[in-house]
């Protein structure tokens, strides 16, 4: 049919749209850790959508009730496991031990298939080379490693020394991709004429010159120009 082609675009942008929306609903646990129930979750909401976009023969009012149901399953069991322990155990599962006081503990591993060449990969991935290091590692329900070294391997912090530290916050975004963000100049009592001042002393005149800018709580302005002025960039796209 001489329509198919509009028609498949058509429903492929209301699918992508309709997608978006169940997302925003489920959160963003869904897309940020997953679990196995939400790894499952995501690939039977995406499975849904992409049959309403090319398979044009289907009523759509049955993929769109077929995916709300899924989503409102999905957003149900969540809310359940926000509330419920015995809930959040079912759906998300529990983290495992998989070293305890030093030692590893090959039976737990058994249970999930995790083998070491995959404890030691998820390890280097924390900078950690050396098993002996570790007092405790857990797998958390998303997969993650979870690593408490030993005491003797861990850095030294200034609370061991009781040195007092001062307060740091999150610094301020007050540019980004060229446009300053006012909202955040408002709300912590700056202005504009403060801002071109503060750039001015860096012997910048144009606020569109600028990609980047935010201070820190100890007042420091970082910025970060369009134009780097790097001879010889790493990779130049």
């Amino acid at each position: 049919m001489a329509f198919e082609p509009w028609l498949i675009l058509i429903r492929t942008g209301f699918a992508f749209i309709t997608l978006l929306i169940a997302a925003r609903i489920l959160g963003k646990q869904t897309i940020a850790q997953m679990t196995f129930f939400d790894f499952i979750a995501a690939i039977t909401i995406g499975a849904i959508g992409a049959g309403f976009a090319y398979h044009i023969e289907k009523n759509p009012f049955n993929v769109l009730l077929s995916l709300l149901s899924f989503t409102t399953i999905v957003y149900i069991t969540s809310y359940l496991s926000l509330k419920n322990k015995l809930a959040r155990k079912i759906f998300a599962g529990e983290p495992t031990m998989v070293i305890q006081n030093g030692k590893i503990l090959e039976h737990n591993m058994f249970k999930m298939r995790y083998d070491l060449d995959h404890l030691n990969h998820q390890l280097r991935q924390k900078g950690i080379f050396d098993i002996g290091q570790v007092e405790f590692a857990i797998v958390e329900p998303n997969g993650e490693l979870s690593v408490f070294k030993k005491s003797q391997y861990r850095p030294l912090i200034p609370a061991d020394l009781k040195i007092p530290t001062k307060y740091e916050g999150l610094a301020i975004e007050l540019i980004m991709d060229g446009q300053v963000i006012e909202k955040n100049l408002r709300e912590n009592n700056l202005s504009m004429e403060w801002l071109t001042t503060a750039l001015s002393q860096h012997r910048i005149t144009d606020l569109k010159d600028v990609a980047y800018a935010c201070l820190s709580t100890n007042g420091t302005l970082y910025f970060d120009l369009y134009k780097d002025k790097i001879t010889n960039p790493v990779d130049k796209g």
